[in-house]
């Protein structure tokens, strides 16, 4: 990606245009005749997109190139809401993959076939994991640790 410098205005190319001020071909030129013309590299940086988002872009005089600036998140949520939702989300994954195996446990309730055993152990692991997290959610102490956890994933 290069971006050029009008008037103060900074202005992106996904790819360099095929002409440019009458000079066709003008994306066969070299990056040195491209920066002779005020196209340079866009430079991304790698940040954590959970708690930082890029700014706009700008000049960075020191590389010779475009770069966004990595900004930290701001939240309008207190920490205990976004740990009370964080939970919440929590809670409805798991209680997701406990619903999975729920029919069985009616049914034993019921009078019926009991839950086999390996069932209920997992479904007592199920309950175990999500309370440790849980403990884990609530002993976080800013609201970037608290976006940046990362939720248990079931495949």
């Amino acid at each position: 990606m290069k971006a050029k410098n009008t008037n103060g205005t900074i202005t992106t190319y996904p790819s360099v245009p095929k002409s440019f001020k009458n000079i066709i071909n003008f994306h066969l030129l070299s990056d040195a005749e491209l920066r002779s013309h005020g196209f340079f590299d866009v430079h991304t940086p790698d940040y954590n997109s959970n708690t930082q988002e890029l700014g706009d872009i700008e000049w960075d005089s020191a590389n010779s190139r475009f770069t966004y600036p990595v900004v930290d998140k701001t939240w309008s949520q207190t920490l205990a809401e976004m740990k009370e939702q964080k939970i919440a989300n929590l809670k409805a994954m798991y209680n997701n993959e406990l619903s999975k195996t729920d029919w069985m446990v009616v049914r034993e309730a019921e009078g019926g076939t009991a839950v086999p055993s390996e069932t209920a152990t997992e479904r007592t692991n199920l309950r175990a994991a999500c309370a440790t997290k849980e403990s884990e959610i609530n002993a976080l102490t800013t609201k970037a640790a608290v976006a940046d956890y990362s939720m248990p994933s079931f495949i």
